[in-house]
């Protein structure tokens, strides 16, 4: 089964052609990094825009790179939500428009479910169970997870998600846009330098007795700070490193903690955040003295992308074939829960 992924969620435009056999075979990415780094973040109607104009010419590429041809499509996958309406609309309208066309299924995919199956798309994936952290700008979720659409929420965040506090946070730092990378890239020349941090930042819930995240005190700890000092790029890289050895510090904590009362022994870890090359050293080093395996997509398959929606669309095409053709709707809001529970009726 060849499978047509379509990720515009956000701010990225993802096309991916997925085979149920032989795995991915080509995929195409366009990032709208720069159009929106003048207004410090995402503007929804020029990302919108944005899609229209670069998901049909990434689909001619994807389908040149891997000879693959429009009739050769069993079905088409494309991210039904959570994400901005506007651009969650492109491409469900686009992959309608196709289905219609080829007479083919078109199959909505919950985002998350996307990122939490992007480790499918190495050469040595988990197996089930496995406990997972979702970590990107919009949610911070640790879940346990049996089996495709098969989900155990064990613990969210409670206010800002960790990526969001990331972007956040490298904002207040006059950083820029995207924060979070150059947030991370501050921290680690710190890191780097040997020298000794003169700031402690909290560890918000960190003995909470609970599974939950909580980041936007961590905020306002850092602008607590930058109105205290000049910020001068000494300070900058102090405070950048403190907070995200504090992020880092619960994330790693809580996710230790699930496996502990889980009993699972492999841990995946996907979103945006896992790209952080901190925290997987840090988790590292905790699940290596457990004997637990831990999993991270590629890194090119961290971020927003059309594979790993491609791939969610084909596990979930192979556990129930009977779909519904022409699914012209978005959910720009979606508990992956009700996801759930919508795919097992």
């Amino acid at each position: 089964m060849i499978v047509l992924g379509i990720e515009t969620s956000c701010d990225d435009t993802g096309i991916a052609i997925y085979h149920s056999t032989r795995g991915l075979l080509g995929h195409g990415l366009y990032s709208q990094t720069l159009i929106h780094s003048d207004y410090g973040g995402v503007v929804p109607e020029l990302a919108s825009r944005d899609h229209i104009r670069h998901i049909l010419p990434i689909l001619k590429q994807t389908l040149k790179s891997t000879n693959i041809k429009l009739e050769n499509l069993h079905a088409i996958a494309f991210t039904q939500g959570p994400g901005l309406a506007g651009a969650l609309l492109v491409g469900a309208s686009f992959a309608s428009a196709l289905s219609f066309a080829l007479k083919i299924p078109a199959i909505g995919v919950h985002h998350l479910e996307g990122h939490l199956f992007s480790p499918f798309l190495s050469t040595k994936p988990p197996l089930f169970p496995f406990i997972a952290l979702l970590i990107s700008g919009g949610h911070t979720q640790l879940m346990e997870v049996h089996n495709v659409g098969q989900y155990k929420l064990l613990g969210e965040t409670v206010d800002d998600a960790a990526g969001e506090a990331f972007d956040k946070t490298a904002k207040l730092l006059g950083l820029g846009y995207p924060g979070g990378p150059a947030l991370s890239k501050l921290a680690d020349a710190f890191s780097m330098s040997g020298k000794k941090n003169n700031f402690l930042l909290p560890r918000p819930m960190l003995h909470s007795g609970n599974l939950n995240f909580s980041f936007s005190g961590l905020k306002t700890a850092v602008l607590t700070l930058s109105n205290k000092y000049k910020m001068t790029q000494k300070i900058k890289m102090e405070i950048a490193h403190a907070f995200q050895e504090a992020v880092i510090d619960v994330l790693t904590k809580k996710s230790i903690e699930a496996l502990k009362q889980t009993g699972i022994n492999q841990l995946v870890v996907a979103g945006g955040v896992s790209a952080n090359k901190r925290l997987r050293e840090n988790l590292a080093n905790h699940t290596k003295k457990m004997g637990t395996s831990i999993f991270y997509p590629r890194q090119e398959f961290c971020t927003d992308n059309g594979a790993m929606i491609a791939l969610a669309g084909s596990l979930r095409l192979q556990k129930n074939s009977q779909l519904i053709k022409n699914n012209f709707t978005v959910k720009p809001r979606w508990d992956l829960k009700e996801y759930e529970i919508e795919s097992n009726k």
